[in-house]
């Protein structure tokens, strides 16, 4: 039988295979009892989904075993984003959240995700304990469905996470900025939970917006819940139409951002994070420092020293990104992988906070370019590049990689390496301030690649270089 393992984001797994309702029984019972031992039981559980295949069946399923368990339990009127469920568990001051989401993965996967009473993901010690105990459910009979038979009334009750939610970011925006700014947006959720949230609150801070792919579709329409630049080719049309200053989109569980310029183009979420730490520690007057994760990009490093802001370097997880802004220690928040939360937020990705932060960034600049901003920063701090690429490993390239893993090159891409960072995966800091970063997938026979330069010349050459490496070259 297969065991059911926590990932980065929680368990996830392919619908009536490895995700089923005996499964997803068996991870909230574990949740249940985890709960009840850290002593918060009479604080209750917020339970959400998204709006893949028969997840709000199972999120019924999970509030009834956690009713059954004991727990109270908030349970979301109608599919929600993540953040906005990491919102309503600190707005009700509950033990956690559960939220049966397998975010930007394709349609056929579903998953469960914990957040702990801060809002944030779960750490890895909470998730450990979880896993252990479901797998140790696993190995015995199935759990029976559950049953609310005799329950006292109240138990569950429902929650419309919205209006705390929205306050909440509402509150962390420069409102008479964007009113006055009336930015033409166009919103994609990509059939997501971010529907009838981003562009509510487009509406709200006073911009023209107009919304595709707002309605629910578990196939996604027929793709990938990912805001990539593939995935957003639709509303790059649909900005041309209209002549918007920006698109807008968010993923499955609108966690994750993709941002589209005035002429279409993708904004690299990397940039926009260096962009956005630059505009919110010139215009916030707020104290703290900025966290990324080994992967992100090191032009957050440079705005970070421009305004005079310490630089905290996490694994990749948002786990500990989330950690670090409960502790009060940073303003932002980031990876790579379009994440990002801000100081007085929940501490968990919000791709909706993202957009709006840089709709009010684009608005405070005139209406100028996202690509001009960049510019603008880059003659303050030097050009930097970036790129990832997914590598799939043959059983030689991975006997490879491990051999590069073990024993890193002492030069690459024609310079020497200055330091090895091994905080997840192996990261080659060169003496040039490029930087190779090679990361094996945890699920998949794959390695992915980063690379950092300050020239599209130099970009080739350490992709090349870093791909010689498992090449045996």
């Amino acid at each position: 039988m297969t065991p059911i393992n926590f990932g980065t984001s929680g368990w996830r797994g392919i619908l009536a295979d490895d995700f089923t309702f005996a499964r997803a029984r068996i991870v909230t019972a574990a949740i249940a009892r985890y709960v009840k031992e850290s002593g918060l039981a009479e604080r209750g559980v917020v339970v959400g989904y998204d709006t893949r295949f028969l997840s709000e069946a199972f999120a019924r399923d999970a509030a009834a075993g956690l009713a059954a368990a004991g727990l109270p339990v908030s349970l979301c009127t109608r599919d929600a984003p993540t953040p906005a469920l990491a919102s309503e568990i600190l707005h009700r001051g509950a033990a956690g959240g559960i939220n049966v989401t397998a975010s930007h993965n394709p349609p056929e996967y579903n998953g469960i995700k914990f957040s702990m009473a801060s809002g944030g993901p779960a750490l890895p010690e909470v998730t450990a304990a979880i896993e252990a105990e479901a797998n140790r459910l696993l190995a015995g009979p199935p759990l029976p469905p559950p049953s609310l038979s005799g329950l006292p009334a109240g138990r569950i009750i429902p929650t419309d996470p919205y209006p705390a939610y929205a306050a909440r970011v509402l509150a962390l925006l420069d409102l008479a900025c964007l009113r006055r700014a009336r930015l033409r947006v166009v919103v994609d959720p990509l059939y997501g939970t971010g529907r009838g949230y981003l562009d509510a609150l487009c509406r709200e801070v006073g911009c023209e917006v107009s919304v595709i792919h707002d309605h629910r579709d578990p196939l996604f329409g027929g793709g990938t819940p990912e805001p990539s630049a593939e995935n957003l080719r639709e509303l790059a049309g649909a900005m041309r139409e209209r002549g918007a200053h920006l698109g807008l989109a968010t993923d499955g569980d609108a966690d994750r951002f993709g941002i589209l310029d005035s002429d279409g183009t993708f904004v690299e979420p990397n940039y926009l994070l260096g962009l956005l730490l630059d505009y919110l520690a010139g215009t916030r007057g707020w104290q703290g420092g900025v966290a990324r994760s080994v992967a992100t990009t090191h032009l957050v490093d440079a705005a970070a020293q421009r305004r005079g802001v310490p630089v905290y370097e996490t694994p990749v997880g948002f786990k500990y990104i989330g950690d670090l802004l409960t502790q009060g220690k940073i303003l932002l928040g980031g990876e790579e992988s379009a994440g990002l939360t801000v100081k007085g937020h929940v501490p968990e990705k919000d791709g909706i906070l993202a957009c709006l932060l840089a709709a009010e960034m684009v608005a405070a600049n005139g209406g100028r370019p996202i690509a001009a901003l960049l510019q603008d920063l880059y003659r303050a701090v030097g050009t930097i590049l970036s790129r990832r690429i997914n590598l799939p490993l043959s059983p030689a390239g991975a006997a490879r990689l491990r051999a590069v893993l073990a024993s890193p090159p002492t030069t690459l891409g024609g310079e020497r390496v200055r330091s090895v960072n091994r905080l997840d995966g192996t990261k080659l800091l060169l003496e040039d301030g490029s930087w190779v970063l090679l990361r094996p997938s945890g699920t998949e026979p794959m390695v992915r690649l980063y690379v950092e330069a300050p020239s599209p010349e130099r970009l080739d050459a350490l992709e090349a270089a870093g791909r010689g490496l498992l090449d045996g070259e």
